[in-house]
């Protein structure tokens, strides 16, 4: 019986950043889906795009990660997806909002390495497979 892969789905405009997370993820055996702007992540989502975590980042042109949040919470596109937000933007504005949004991570770039990621992720993944 072969367990099914974790999918994780990234929105960040910072290639150097999706194409270093996304290596760590698969490095942990997760599956990665990626997206260089809200546009293309809503886009992947309404073709059908599952995944089981998403990771946003909120400075992003055009459609910022929170309004990016909102319209997948709006339209139902997220399914029973955990969200974090992996962001450089750490005003308590920002945090409060993403928190009305349901998220179930926030997490400031700036602050923590790579590594401490993938394990917030993982670890937030297990929680929400355990409830």
């Amino acid at each position: 019986m072969s367990q099914e892969k974790n999918k994780v789905f990234i929105v960040d405009d910072d290639f150097f950043l999706l194409n270093m997370y996304s290596l760590k993820f698969k490095n942990r055996g997760m599956e990665v889906e990626v997206a260089g702007s809200s546009k293309e992540a809503l886009d992947k989502l309404e073709n059908g795009l599952r995944p089981d975590i998403i990771i946003l980042d909120i400075i992003m042109p055009n459609i910022d990660g929170l309004t990016l949040l909102e319209e997948i919470r709006n339209k139902g596109l997220a399914g029973d997806a955990a969200v974090i937000m992996l962001t450089n933007q750490g005003l308590q504005e920002d945090i409060d909002r993403a928190e009305s949004l349901g998220i179930d991570g926030y997490i400031v770039k700036a602050t923590s390495v790579p590594s401490e990621v993938v394990d917030e992720v993982e670890r937030i993944i297990n929680k929400n497979k355990n409830q």
